[in-house]
């Protein structure tokens, strides 16, 4: 039978464009499903769309901040509609990009050393940046679809780059720039749908890249060795399970020249447009675009919170009297 679902789509930051491409794909496709779908357009007055929408579950066409980041997963906790997606805590680590190193660390999953660089230390930032060395890739720590990237090869530009990046979220993070091919890796539930290598001729793929073609081509499988193919999907599906994540994904990774791989990012609510990468990796799979929806839409839960039936007994006390404190 079909579900009641929400399309949330929208939002409040500098992604909105591409959230709306992506959440017209899935309502598209959910009614072809049977579907009832409702679009619900994120922003001011989110919470009030939400009751007033009358939900079976949300399917979140979200994208960074705002929205990929823990804040709307929160407030569908607080609702007790089950959506599309990791939870509040995975969501917020992956938006988090130095955060999410650190977990990465922890896991022993290689990822190119960097640090942050807060809006007001922009200026500093050669200072902060000592001997790491050129070229470093500069890019806002909280966001998504590469908005804000740039690749730096020498000292004077990385101040107006680290200024550029803080002008999404407040933040930077800057990190070794890693030669070799991009791959990311498609996941649904946990296991790995496939993977596809990313070669553009714009040094890093960016926004531009992306979302307005700009020569990037795709090879699915990567270029690489079965061998290696399969070494990358499992530190990718390691990364996804490190930061907690669930429902679906997509890891990004560099398959460096001297064959070290290391993990850059993982997104939690991947795009669904036309050009999006995973849609083009589970097509590869056998799972035509509404498979892989109805995939998604399947797995929607929302966090655990279980209230223990008989908790321990108690006598209840007086109340401790207040004291002025002066």
């Amino acid at each position: 039978m079909g579900k009641r679902v929400g399309v949330l789509m929208g939002g409040w930051g500098e992604e909105r464009e591409i959230s709306l491409k992506t959440g017209e794909a899935v309502v598209a496709a959910l009614e072809a499903l049977g579907h009832t779908v409702t679009r619900v357009f994120a922003g001011p007055g989110l919470d009030r769309a939400l009751r007033a929408a009358d939900l079976d579950v949300a399917f979140l066409s979200l994208h960074g901040r705002m929205g990929e980041d823990g804040r709307v997963q929160g407030l569908l906790e607080l609702l007790e509609i089950p959506y599309t997606g990791s939870g509040v805590l995975a969501s917020a680590l992956a938006m988090d990009k130095p955060m999410a190193k650190k977990l990465f660390q922890l896991h022993n999953l290689a990822s190119p050393r960097g640090y942050r660089v807060a809006r007001a230390d922009a200026g500093r930032a050669l200072e902060l940046h000592g001997d790491s060395g050129f070229p470093c890739v500069v890019k806002p720590a909280k966001g998504g679809s590469s908005v804000g990237l740039s690749v730096v090869h020498d000292a004077g530009a990385l101040v107006p780059a680290v200024a550029q990046a803080c002008r999404f979220g407040g933040e930077a993070l800057v990190e070794r720039f890693v030669q070799g091919q991009e791959v990311t890796v498609g996941i649904l539930g946990d296991s790995v749908l496939g993977s596809c290598e990313v070669s553009s001729p714009r040094e890093g793929f960016d926004y531009e890249a992306k979302y307005k073609g700009a020569g990037a081509q795709y090879f699915l499988p990567p270029r690489l060795s079965d061998t290696r193919r399969v070494n990358v999907e499992t530190l990718a599906l390691a990364a996804y399970r490190a930061l907690g994540c669930r429902g679906y994904g997509r890891v990004d990774l560099m398959c460096s020249d001297t064959e070290n791989d290391v993990v850059l990012e993982v997104n939690t609510l991947p795009g669904f447009t036309p050009t999006s990468l995973l849609p083009k990796i589970a097509a590869r799979a056998g799972l035509d675009f509404p498979a892989l929806v109805q995939g998604v839409l399947d797995r929607a839960t929302r966090d655990e919170s279980h209230v223990a039936e008989e908790g321990p007994a108690f006598a209840p006390t007086a109340p401790v009297p207040l004291r002025a404190v002066r």
